[in-house]
């Protein structure tokens, strides 16, 4: 037992000394390392931290210059050009590294993927998908299939896109959204080519992806429409409710067309009041009250408008119950009108907009893709609001 307690007061100091001796090396060799690093490289650095992405290239050139052999100085300046548009810069940057023959496989991957990348930001998409083809086989076989799946959209290569996106298919990300829009789109294609029969097969294919796919229903609807059957297309555009009752206001127009076709036009407008009703967001206030206006008159319009801002008070509520009120006012009170609803138009004019809720691109038209950071299914189809679907 003595032993024992003499050898834990000899154990302990050593074990103290061989710790202290270790960091001693460690930090002698950072220091070694930090002297070796040209000093105009940590004001690059500097530059970079506080934003001020020029400067840092301007000086990261000049180490460059002068140290041809720091290989990650290299991919560092390459990407600055590309950040700051310099796409001729980067590119050039990044086939010098790409010719250098002392890198190994995981440089030379990181130069291709890089230069890919450089390749589809100055939109030469066939030399991007030639080098990220060639990548798919490598480490970098990720990175690049989720680039090829740009490539692809851009190109609308549709077929191609489900193809890279049933192979990035894992638990984080399903993919079934974009499965289902690139089959979407191969539909408007096809009915656009007059080919109704291979529109439907996508338009299937689209609902096997994601059975909530409320533009497969929609696209199914029209092409019912070509075909002269107003019934069937009533059932397909009706089918929207179980997916998600807010797309049905895209589809309400022609939805309400169809019942008149098939001479069920009070159907149809109490089918639209009824959704209204139940579904107090869906975007077809405006529809519904000309389809009073059209069918029942002034009075019957105001009245059904009055009622809806009792029930659910909002500002475009608000506003067409002044528009309404300003029809039928004595011509002494109009002038006054006139103003209220002009500040009135100007105060609700963001809330006739689609916004995109990853990125906040606003339109007056309803987007399946975000046509400004290419996203699917980030628009909501109720004007004002963003997407409760988004990705």
């Amino acid at each position: 037992m003595v032993d024992s307690q003499y050898w834990w007061l000899i154990a302990f100091p050593a074990f103290f000394g061989l710790g202290w001796l270790a960091a001693r090396i460690d930090i002698k060799h950072v220091l070694s390392e930090t002297r070796s690093l040209p000093a105009a490289y940590f004001k690059g650095l500097n530059y970079l931290l506080n934003g001020e992405t020029n400067r840092a290239v301007d000086v990261y050139v000049e180490v460059a210059r002068h140290h041809v052999e720091t290989v990650e100085l290299q991919f560092t300046l390459g990407h600055l050009f590309r950040r700051r548009g310099e796409l001729e810069r980067a590119i050039r940057m990044h086939q010098k590294l790409l010719a250098r023959p002392e890198l190994n496989d995981a440089q030379r991957q990181q130069a291709q993927f890089e230069l890919a990348q450089d390749f589809m930001a100055a939109g030469l998409y066939d030399r991007a998908e030639a080098i990220l083809t060639e990548l798919q086989h490598t480490d970098y076989a990720r990175q690049a299939r989720t680039e090829l799946l740009g490539v692809y959209q851009q190109e609308k290569a549709w077929r191609k896109a489900i193809e890279i996106a049933q192979q990035l298919r894992d638990d984080s990300h399903s993919y079934q959204h974009e499965i289902a829009q690139f089959h979407c789109e191969l539909a408007e294609q096809a009915i656009a080519r007059s080919q109704p029969d291979e529109a439907r097969a996508e338009l299937e294919a689209a609902l096997v992806a994601n059975r909530q796919c409320a533009r497969a229903r929609a696209l199914q609807g029209e092409l019912a429409i070509q075909a002269g059957n107003p019934a069937t297309a009533i059932e397909f555009w009706l089918a929207i409710e179980s997916q998600d009752p807010d797309y049905l206001a895209l589809v309400a127009r022609p939805l309400l067309a169809a019942y008149d076709a098939t001479d069920r036009a009070d159907e149809g407008t109490l089918l639209l009041t009824r959704l209204l009703s139940q579904y107090p967001d869906l975007d077809v206030l405006e529809l519904l009250y000309e389809r009073i206006m059209s069918k029942s008159g002034m009075d019957a319009a105001y009245a059904f408008i009055r009622d809806r801002l009792r029930n659910h008070p909002t500002m475009p509520g608000l506003r067409r119950v002044l528009e309404t009120h300003l029809l039928i006012a004595p011509d002494n009170e109009k002038a006054d009108l006139e103003i209220i609803v002009k500040l009135l138009n100007e105060a609700t004019r963001e809330q006739s907009m689609y916004y995109c809720s990853h990125c906040g691109f606003k339109a007056r038209q309803y987007f399946w893709h975000c046509p400004a950071c290419t996203s699917w299914e980030s628009f909501a189809p109720v004007r004002g609001k963003r997407s409760r679907n988004a990705q």
